[in-house]
């Protein structure tokens, strides 16, 4: 498991799909998960510190959760499957660990607000990950940059790369050129 941040929440110019973009908090590796406007808009609101007149789903998820008597230990982006991402919530109540599974879009809306890690299992960002070109901002592609000499190059299937297509394809249309600056920097 490897801790990531929240790098961004984009909107694709050519179809207004939303991405969230996370970040490696250890490295200059990137997972953009394509999340529906209801979640974008919840993810954003919390980062935002924007006040709403009423709960949002995900607020009311955090009580439910809080009034029960469990809290949220950290969220997991745990699998990849057919462009398909998989998250997990972690739950403690009563000295007991439960997992519960969920849409990673979810989970980052609920780990924003109960402020706790979000976790992405490596396997996942060996697929989906992607590391950026230091001097023009621009995606690599697998193969690409640099690499020390006990580094091997991730073998990657033919199957692979045309299921990945579709994320390429999307992280083309991005506008990228603020894309390593923190929200802050906003």
């Amino acid at each position: 498991m490897l801790e990531m941040t929240i790098d961004s929440i984009r909107v694709s110019p050519m179809n207004y799909q939303r991405v969230v973009i996370l970040k490696e908090k250890d490295s200059d590796r990137y997972l953009p998960i394509w999340i529906g406007p209801a979640e974008a808009d919840a993810i954003a609101v919390k980062l935002q510190d924007l006040s709403v007149p009423r709960p949002l789903t995900h607020d009311l998820l955090r009580t439910v959760i809080d009034i029960l008597g469990a809290s949220v230990q950290h969220i997991l982006v745990n699998d990849l499957q057919n462009d398909t991402f998989f998250a997990k919530i972690s739950l403690k109540s009563n000295g007991t660990s439960q997992e519960i599974d969920c849409r990673p879009s979810d989970a980052v809306a609920l780990a924003v607000r109960a402020q706790v890690p979000i976790y992405v299992e490596e396997s996942v960002l060996d697929k989906a990950g992607i590391l950026l070109d230091k001097e023009t901002g621009k995606p690599l592609m697998p193969g690409e940059g640099d690499q020390t000499s006990d580094e091997k190059p991730v073998e990657l299937k033919e199957e692979d790369i045309r299921r990945m297509s579709a994320f390429t394809d999307f992280i083309d249309t991005l506008d990228l050129e603020d894309f390593g600056k923190s929200q802050s920097g906003r």
